[in-house]
């Protein structure tokens, strides 16, 4: 398996917009990549962290990642015009 935690920062006033996108986008995206098996985006509670969205994603393997990566600009473009520049993109191994 291969895990990855992207975390993004929305520029202000687009949170309603990004989240709708994600809602219309992940599910096109998970159709065409079947090595994705979860792309799960999440908002963060607390304060300063009104604009971040935090993503977890794993897929199948390395290989389905790269896909994923190639794919990215078509799945989640414009998700992409509403972002900040900066993100944190983590790759994780699981313990278990």
């Amino acid at each position: 398996m291969y895990t990855i935690i992207a975390t993004l920062k929305v520029k202000e006033g687009k949170m309603d917009e990004a989240i709708q996108i994600l809602k219309e986008d992940i599910p096109k995206m998970m159709k065409n990549e079947p090595g994705c098996l979860v792309y799960i985006p999440h908002t963060v509670k607390g304060e300063g962290n009104s604009t971040t969205i935090v993503i977890y994603e794993k897929y199948a393997d390395r290989d389905a990642f790269k896909l994923h990566s190639a794919n990215l600009m078509t799945s989640m473009g414009r998700l992409f015009a509403l972002l900040d520049p900066q993100m944190d993109i983590k790759t994780c191994t699981e313990i278990l």
